[in-house]
């Protein structure tokens, strides 16, 4: 191993730029970031649906080492989290090769190497990979029958289509999710007549969002993220300890939606019938007043097919539509990564996986040498910022890094037990939690819960902040030869 280890990363995003910025930060500058795109930003930049915004407040959702004193909003729009990423990865975009898409990854036994073939016919090779694809990368778009036939236009809310103008259109949204409550209460006023299709109704509580003016102190700054970061660990707190502290998270959503909708009937088909926290719990002021609106439709029943000029329901109607938006998010449970990785004696991941993903720490997996993944199996969050995540997964690498150059070892892989150990006290604890009492894009086809990290960022933070060599195989170093 060289003294300064040679490192790839797949992905431009909050997690891709984290690791560049904190191997320079640590002192290594042999690293390349390849971004498939002509742009930073992963999911802020492919996002630009009407309304689209953070539900974490902008002083948590950033890098605790870079942060930003002149956000506008208490809760930042999608424009200004891609401009802060942009200036954020200015110290590194000498390091980035845009346009550059990488399909495959695979490990070199004779040279305990990484090479990465990328789209164009190139190759780049690395001591060190790090998958930072993130979870949010394939739109979710359900197969039903007919969708060939419809006269109209089709789109998801990850591919918004701005040439299309919504004025005066009859627009059918299918999904009730975090997009959908962004986005819907934008377009309902300029529609002519809009149709949501919910299949279940989520718990939505206040949004305490606001303007902010003038350039905030460094140290009100700080204090803020850690007000935040605090209310976030009380949340998932909330949401994990049992019955009682959800039923105070219910109630308080209940009193959001007495208070914004005034139809009964309407408010009966916006009661979730599930426990909070099961699926996404949602933050808005503006979404229930949207579907009270006169000319906005609400249906619950189940869609059965998509017609020539509309969507049909399990009751037999027609619900007429020109143009038709998905809000379903994305395929997160089975992690479709968009690039084969191929590890030792020719093991695939996604055959390793089998539908169910499962990573040590999220980070590492038995067979994959000096691999790790950002924002990976079983790292997703409930109730607080995933970016205090990427952060505790970034140091983690550079840890891997700076034990390679230090240590002259060749590989890190961990260890089968130490990872079966983790998965086994994973499926343990998700299984005792509220997400497992419903079924939601958190969980497999066979109900395992792939996505979520059963505890608080803390307990995170104290596990991942040094790297145990002990978890990893035993090699004979370069100074044992």
């Amino acid at each position: 191993m060289r003294t300064n280890p040679e490192v790839v990363v797949i992905g431009a995003g909050f997690g891709g730029l984290g690791v560049a910025l904190s191997l320079r930060r640590a002192g290594f500058d042999r690293f390349t970031v390849l971004e498939r795109a002509d742009d930073v930003g992963g999911v802020w930049r492919d996002n630009t649906y009407p309304g689209a915004a953070c539900d974490v407040p902008s002083s948590l959702y950033s890098y605790s080492f870079a942060p930003s004193t002149t956000w506008p909003r208490r809760y930042a729009a999608q424009p200004d989290i891609l401009g802060y990423l942009r200036a954020t990865a200015a110290e590194v975009r000498d390091h980035i090769r845009f346009g550059a898409e990488a399909v495959a990854a695979t490990f070199d036994e004779t040279r305990n190497r990484w090479r990465v073939d990328l789209a164009d016919g190139g190759t780049v090779e690395a001591d060190v990979l790090v998958s930072a694809v993130g979870q949010l990368t394939t739109p979710a778009i359900p197969a039903l029958p007919g969708l060939d036939r419809f006269a109209g236009e089709v789109f998801h809310s990850a591919g918004w289509r701005h040439d299309v103008d919504l004025r005066g259109k009859r627009v059918a949204v299918v999904g009730t999710g975090a997009s959908a409550a962004q986005f819907v209460p934008e377009i309902a006023p300029v529609t002519g007549h809009l149709t949501v299709f919910q299949r279940s109704a989520p718990h939505v509580l206040p949004k305490p969002d606001a303007r902010l003016t003038g350039r905030s102190h460094p140290a009100r700054s700080r204090a803020a993220r850690g007000g935040v970061w605090l209310a976030g660990e009380a949340l998932t707190g909330l949401i994990n300890a049992g019955r009682v502290s959800r039923a105070l998270v219910s109630a308080v959503s209940s009193a959001h939606r007495w208070r914004q909708v005034r139809d009964p009937a309407l408010r009966a088909a916006l009661r979730p019938a599930t426990q909070p926290g099961c699926k996404r719990v949602l933050f808005s002021n503006d979404w229930y007043p949207a579907l009270a609106r006169q000319d906005v439709d609400v249906v619950t029943e189940l869609i059965t097919e998509v017609t020539e000029h509309g969507l049909r329901t399990a009751d037999g109607r027609e619900h007429p539509a020109d143009v038709l938006i998905w809000g379903t998010g994305f395929t997160v449970a089975g992690f479709g990564f968009p690039v084969r990785i191929t590890g030792r004696d020719g093991e695939d991941l996604a055959a390793t996986w089998a539908g169910r993903p499962r990573a040590h720490l999220g980070l590492s997996v038995p067979g994959f040498p000096n691999l790790f993944l950002i924002y990976g199996p079983n790292t997703n969050l409930g109730g607080n910022s995933v970016i205090t995540m990427i952060e505790a997964q970034c140091r983690y690498v550079v840890d891997a890094v700076r034990h390679l150059a230090t240590t002259g070892a060749p590989t890190l892989e961990v260890r089968r037990e130490v990872a079966a150990a983790f998965d086994r006290e994973m499926t343990e604890r998700l299984a005792q939690g509220v997400w497992s009492t419903c079924s939601s894009w958190y969980r497999t086809a066979d109900g395992s819960i792939t996505t979520n990290w059963p505890g608080g960022t803390w307990e995170y933070l104290r596990r991942t902040a040094r790297l145990r060599p002990a978890d990893f195989e035993p090699v004979r170093t370069a100074l044992e030869v």
